[in-house]
């Protein structure tokens, strides 16, 4: 029997091909598999792809929806998780419709940077160089002013506005600066994480963003930019990066959490 050498090596090709793209599914559908029934979303948010990543994103209309910023219970004491943060506004009338981490911290969870809850300064601004990418200049503020409107400044900037501000946050680095990437981002660097932000639309909109799977920061910055419309936007943090929609964490929650951003239907 003549043996048609081309053919076999056909052959051998399809079916390398056959198994690295059963491969590729296979990673695929391990990225994409959320931990959690997408039915148990809050009602702002949708699952989402950008690029190579999964995310949740939460796209909050300010005219329906109350957004702040928390920390600690009226004793002192940081919440320290979002289970207890959701339990305790519960408790208190005031049910969330969702939160997420919203800042880093230092050890005892107080926060790194400003921090207001309904107007009171709980942290000053803090504008000194330092390592680690909440330093990582330009970083940033996101706010609820008095006036209920939503915005995002550069740390500079809103210490030379010093606008009157109801809830505040300050992390970093800045993700968006005005329609453009960040300068110091590579445009797919090697630092791989789950990240979580938050960017303003516009002063009605506010958009929250937390990956499913590690990305890289100038990905994540694209998706706020490119895919979600925000000429503006602010890393919260990598890692740790938690969800909840009010009434159980749906992704992470074994760390604990410094600051905490909430969003609370309008009655």
């Amino acid at each position: 029997m003549r043996v048609n050498r081309k053919a076999i090596a056909a052959i051998v090709l399809i079916v390398v091909l056959v198994a690295a793209a059963l491969a590729l599914w296979r990673v695929e559908a391990t990225r994409w598999r959320a931990p959690f029934n997408l039915s148990e979303l809050p009602a702002p948010c949708r699952a989402a792809r950008f690029e190579y990543a999964a995310y949740i994103v939460c796209e909050i209309d300010l005219n329906k929806y109350d957004v702040g910023i928390h920390h600690s219970r009226p004793g002192g004491q940081a919440y320290g998780s979002l289970d207890a943060f959701d339990r305790a506004m519960a408790a208190d009338g005031r049910p969330v419709q969702l939160a997420m981490n919203a800042g880093m911290y230092h050890e005892g969870l107080g926060p790194v940077g400003l921090l207001v809850e309904n107007g009171r300064e709980l942290s000053p601004v803090e504008a000194a160089e330092g390592e680690g990418n909440f330093y990582l200049k330009p970083n940033g503020v996101f706010l609820i002013g008095e006036d209920g409107k939503a915005a995002l400044m550069e740390t500079g900037k809103f210490l030379a506005a010093r606008p009157a501000v109801k809830f505040a946050t300050q992390s970093g680095p800045m993700l968006v600066i005005d329609g453009a990437i960040h300068p110091k981002f590579l445009p797919d660097g090697t630092s791989r994480y789950t990240r979580n932000g938050v960017g303003v639309r516009d002063p009605d909109t506010v958009v929250l963003a937390i990956s499913l799977s590690e990305v890289s920061l100038g990905s994540f910055a694209r998706l706020f930019r490119d895919e979600l419309g925000c000429p503006n936007a602010l890393f919260l943090d990598g890692a740790i990066s938690t969800f909840s929609n009010g009434e159980k964490t749906l992704l992470g929650g074994k760390d604990p959490v410094g600051p905490i951003i909430s969003v609370i239907e309008r009655k």
